[in-house]
């Protein structure tokens, strides 16, 4: 689970007002550390448009939050209108004021957005291409918010949803901190959480996450699936490190309850910036995850 995962549950779902002080930065760092999958992601897309000899005037990025992939998309698609949606101002703010830094503020603007309930052509308007990253399975009918988008899209568009992949590794099985597979762990925990946070979701509905398949069921076409890589060797860089110790804060914080104490005391001196086992001073931490897009066109 990414930070913007972490995150943007937390946002959209916690009982109390986010600290988007806090918080934002945390999605922005998590996001730009990622941009290498991102940038890869829209290269393919944009290959896509090109076979299809379809053309990308209007984009929606929903579930955009700060903006760091909706100005990736201005800059692979730079004939395009950008929109980010968002239900939160204060992540929009943010977008809008990064567009600006990066000369894209002629091409990219923002929607505050109510979700599901408002991504209908009404609110959002249509697009040639939207893009959804980790933003879905917030939402408690899934198949329903598919179906939401697709009407959303032009005839030859495509909705590319980012859902799945697999989880980060950033240490060596035994890392010399307790018991080894402490990030086999987490993930276990993690996803406990995470079916207590769908479960607990307006409107939940069980659904066989085959993207593939709930896009087809949506009333697309020719679903496809691609998984794109990050995988950045040791030893980190101290931006990358900074951002994964970061991350890894908001993991322990979310899972303190599930873990032994054990786990916690190894997670604490990961997070130790003046630890020789620690993120920020072992030699052996890197980062290998994988992302997959599951993309579908509207042909009508």
């Amino acid at each position: 689970m990414s930070a913007h995962d972490h995150a943007h549950g937390h946002a959209h779902h916690g009982t109390e007002q986010p600290d988007w002080d806090a918080l934002a930065p945390l999605l922005e760092r998590g996001a730009e550390l990622y941009a290498p999958v991102h940038e890869q992601a829209a290269a393919w897309l944009r290959e896509r448009f090109a076979a299809g000899g379809g053309s990308v005037r209007r984009i929606l990025d929903v579930g955009s939050g700060p903006g760091v992939v909706t100005c990736l998309l201005a800059r692979a698609f730079p004939d395009a209108e950008v929109v980010a949606a968002d239900g939160t101002p204060a992540l929009l703010e943010r977008a809008r004021e990064r567009a600006a830094r990066l000369g894209l503020a002629d091409r990219v603007t923002t929607l505050t957005v109510e979700m599901p309930e408002e991504l209908d052509p009404a609110t959002i308007g249509t697009a040639d291409l939207i893009w959804s990253s980790r933003t879905v399975h917030h939402l408690g009918d899934q198949l329903d918010a598919l179906r939401r988008l697709a009407t959303a899209l032009r005839p030859g568009g495509l909705l590319a949803v980012g859902e799945g992949g697999l989880p980060p590794r950033f240490l060596p099985r035994d890392a010399g901190l307790g018991r080894p597979d402490l990030s086999a762990r987490l993930d276990v925990v993690q996803a406990e959480g995470f079916a207590e946070m769908r479960a607990g979701l307006p409107g939940a509905t069980e659904t066989v996450e085959d993207w593939p398949g709930l896009l087809t069921a949506a009333g697309l076409t020719g679903a496809t699936s691609r998984s794109f890589l990050l995988d950045l060797p040791a030893p980190l860089d101290a931006t990358a490190r900074e951002s994964l110790r970061t991350e890894l804060a908001h993991r322990r914080e979310a899972v303190a309850d599930r873990l032994d104490d054990g786990d916690l005391a190894a997670l604490d001196r990961l997070l130790d910036p003046e630890d020789e086992a620690g993120i920020m001073r072992r030699p052996d931490v890197f980062l290998l995850a994988a992302h997959t897009l599951h993309v579908a066109a509207r042909t009508e």
